[in-house]
């Protein structure tokens, strides 16, 4: 399983249920990579989405508490163990955690690939993601070039699990 996130100098990942910054090639990379796959959500990742409407071309599967929680075009699920279920009719790897911060931190341990677009700048947010710099069971596999919009660096870096 893949986990898919933007995080800032801090790992910050959102505010107020929003993102922190909309960069157009790391939008870009997220829809190239989750196209035509499986991807994972909570409700409010759900509902910060325009018009609160699962993401075209893909599965959406939101992991909710809400057990009166529905929404068109999306697979409903009530806890990890439901979801692990459910997932069990997709190839792994074709499977993307796309957050928010409690789906995240639920999911981690599950996933061996890590996709993170890498901000070097610090803002202001009230939701994180777990450092992988500092936890020894992940490594960088592999890190694209600097990029720049405007006057943001960032960078893509892929994450693996290390196998024990």
């Amino acid at each position: 399983m893949n986990i898919i996130v933007a995080v800032d100098k801090n790992w910050g990942i959102g505010k107020d249920n929003r993102l922190l910054v909309s960069i157009p090639a790391d939008m870009k990379f997220f829809r190239t990579t989750t196209t035509g796959k499986i991807v994972v959500m909570g409700r409010k990742t759900l509902e910060s989405f325009p018009g609160g409407q699962p993401l075209k071309n893909r599965t959406n599967i939101v992991l909710t508490r809400d057990v009166n929680y529905k929404v068109k075009g999306a697979v409903i699920v009530h806890s990890v163990d439901e979801l692990m279920e459910e997932l069990k009719k997709y190839d792994s790897e074709d499977v993307y955690v796309i957050g928010g911060d409690s789906v995240y931190s639920a999911l981690l341990d599950h996933c061996d690939t890590a996709h993170v677009t890498k901000i070097d700048f610090a803002y202001e947010a009230d939701t994180w993601f777990p450092n992988l710099d500092e936890r020894k069971d992940w490594s960088v596999a592999g890190a694209s070039e600097e990029q720049t919009y405007f006057d943001l660096e960032y960078q893509f870096v892929q994450y693996k699990r290390n196998k024990e």
